[in-house]
């Protein structure tokens, strides 16, 4: 497993859409798990393909809670939303930046599993905000195309 470098904002391929994945093998097997290391390593909550320079539709979430599973997920798309709810937001591709931000209640997604099982997720809270970012990156969508206007906030890193 490797760290892979976090794409920033400016970086021409956050804008790009992503391409289905056609065969889940071993080498997007390594992927994900390099996107979950890159993930750990930066203590972010999710992480899209174009973030480590891959255009292929391949996220993973950590919700960092007792119980709950690393998503590894392959070709997600939402196929439902309930409710919106206002929340602050950030991203890794945009270090020490926050907004607040419009997002589903509820999403559910179908997607495939790393071994390429069909897989539904029904997610609420911090999920369905995990899930709503990250298959936005996978169409060249940044929250910074969706924050409430005047929100948006740099925060200076401690030394």
């Amino acid at each position: 497993m490797a760290i892979r470098k976090v794409r920033e904002e400016g970086d021409e391929i956050l804008r790009k859409k992503s391409k289905e994945v056609e065969i889940i093998d071993d080498k997007i097997r390594d992927i994900l798990n390099d996107m979950v290391e890159t993930l750990h390593k930066y203590n972010g909550v999710g992480l899209a393909g174009p973030q480590v320079g891959m255009l292929k539709r391949i996220i993973v979430i950590d919700l960092y809670e007792e119980g709950t599973q690393i998503y590894k997920l392959v070709n997600p798309r939402i196929v439902k939303t309930k409710g919106s709810v206002e929340l602050e937001e950030g991203c890794l591709s945009f270090p020490d930046q926050y907004a607040k931000i419009i997002r589903p209640e509820e999403v559910e997604v179908e997607a495939q599993d790393e071994n390429g099982k069909k897989v539904r997720i029904v997610g609420k809270g911090l999920l369905a905000q995990a899930l709503a970012h990250e298959i936005d990156h996978l169409d060249g969508i940044l929250f910074v195309d969706k924050i409430i206007p005047g929100t948006l906030e740099k925060v200076t890193p401690e030394e």
